[in-house]
């Protein structure tokens, strides 16, 4: 659904639309922190080379036998309590992740089975780093459309299993971690000062295939095969596509993007967040960063660094907040949102 149809005007006090608001927020890190210092045990680098390039000093693996679905049950357990919500109000689960359980079925549906829940639909979206987003759009249109009432929406990685620990050109970017949110239907105005999502956008461009990709696959290879990326490609189109992307995506609500409180990106490399910040002119403190603690955890970064500046107060309820994302495909997407 395009978010445009959002944009409905009614007067004051008048009820004219649903929104889908967040109403909680969780997170989970693996017990297991990998410094720069214990990578440089594994490759031939070291914490100021990796610090220097990517603005990372540690990242969270996952233990053996700790599974995606393991990361996502617990950040989707955070979120329904902070929602004060029972998991059997759920009728719907989106599951980001490029880094599923089995290649099937969807590991959503392990999820709906350990959180009880025996209603409404269970199923993974896959758009690498930019899947978070992507869940939240494709959940977003369910609720507005009716088929849904309270969504979980969770983005959750093991990267770690798909890494070639002896590519010190990839290995030293990725960790593991889950974070999750609840969303609801809530009735609305049809303004810019409803809360919950206000606008969204999302893109691809397959042409950019083989820039950020991993080499197997069930009809391929029939192997996991290992991430493989090239880095200044990446780069070059991922300040480009984010900045775009936030611009448009705040033309669509019809909002200033220097209206917006906070900008929450996904945390790929601090070099890609400071060139966004650059390139958009924004208040570098306005941007939510935790790739120094985090590194780079593909879906699940972007409502891990959410949930972090929430926690912490940073974002206030009615704070206007900016999601936005790039990954492999390439895709790249955004949301607007009001807390």
């Amino acid at each position: 659904m395009n978010a445009d149809t959002q944009r409905q005007s009614s007067p004051a006090g008048q009820t004219s639309i649903k929104r889908a608001v967040v109403k909680g927020i969780g997170s989970y890190l693996p017990e297991k922190i990998m410094t720069n210092d214990d990578i440089a045990e594994i490759v031939d680098t070291s914490d100021e080379w990796i610090r220097e390039r990517t603005g990372i000093r540690q990242r969270h693996i996952a233990a053996d036998g700790e599974k995606t679905s393991d990361l996502a049950v617990h950040a989707a357990t955070a979120a329904l309590a902070d929602a004060n919500m029972d998991a059997t109000e759920i009728d719907l689960i989106v599951l980001a992740t490029s880094t599923p359980d089995n290649t099937f079925p969807a590991t959503a549906t392990a999820i709906q089975a350990r959180l009880g829940i025996t209603q409404g639909a269970a199923f993974d979206i896959q758009a690498v780093c930019s899947g978070f987003v992507f869940a939240l759009n494709t959940a977003n249109a369910l609720i507005l459309t009716g088929q849904a009432k309270n969504a979980l929406v969770i983005g959750a990685e093991t990267f770690s299993r798909i890494l070639d620990w002896q590519d010190r050109g990839t290995c030293v970017l990725f960790g593991d971690g889950a974070g999750a949110v609840v969303l609801s239907a809530e009735d609305a105005n049809g303004t810019n000062a409803d809360r919950g999502i206000l606008a969204v956008k999302v893109r691809s461009d397959g042409r950019h295939y083989d820039k950020l990709y991993v080499d197997g696959g069930v009809s391929s290879t029939q192997t996991i095969g290992y991430l493989r990326m090239q880095g200044p490609e990446v780069f070059k189109h991922a300040v480009k596509n984010i900045s775009s992307i936030i611009t448009e995506t705040a033309e669509i609500a019809n909002i200033p993007v220097s209206e917006v409180d906070w900008f929450v990106p996904h945390q790929a490399n601090k070099r890609i967040l400071d060139g966004t910040a650059k390139k958009l002119k924004l208040n570098p403190e306005q941007v939510v960063i935790t790739v120094d603690k985090h590194g780079n955890t593909s879906a699940a970064s972007v409502p891990l660094a959410l949930d972090v500046a929430v926690k912490d107060g940073r974002i206030k309820k009615n704070d206007l907040v900016m999601l936005e994302a790039m990954g492999g495909g390439f895709t790249w997407g955004a949301v607007l949102l009001r807390w």
